[in-house]
């Protein structure tokens, strides 16, 4: 039996660049790609602020797992990327106003960098759709 596969793009630049996905559903599991703080049109959300960059990183990140018939709930791992871990207070949360309740296995890790200086959090997130 072959699983469906399903793939949900941001418009993102660097999708086509790299050739990934913001996130992908095969059967009843859903990866989403290292998701930064930017809105539609590519451009940085809160500027120099840990925490409001982790909550719109959050916000794209529920946003790819509807189109994908998932929720927040769905989610069973989180990775997040922070550029200085003395600033993990702000990441932290803007985790739990998210996941308080679901409280995923989760995992931070200092970085050097992301891709543009600008971004100082990335997050990653693995859901489990099981209803």
């Amino acid at each position: 039996m072959t699983s469906s596969r399903r793939s949900v793009y941001s418009g993102s630049p660097w999708e086509l660049k790299v050739a990934y996905c913001r996130a992908k559903r095969v059967g009843n599991v859903i990866v989403v790609s290292g998701t930064v703080s930017t809105d539609d049109d590519g451009e940085l959300v809160a500027p120099g602020d840990v925490y409001g960059q982790s909550r719109q990183a959050l916000r794209k990140i529920e946003a790819a797992l509807r189109e994908l018939g998932a929720e927040l709930r769905h989610v069973v791992r989180t990775r997040c990327f922070l550029t200085d871990m003395a600033r993990f207070d702000d990441f932290a949360r803007a985790h739990a106003e998210a996941f308080a309740g679901i409280d995923p296995a989760a995992t931070a890790v200092e970085v050097s960098s992301l891709v543009t200086a600008d971004f100082l959090v990335e997050i990653e997130a693995d859901a489990i759709v099981d209803d």
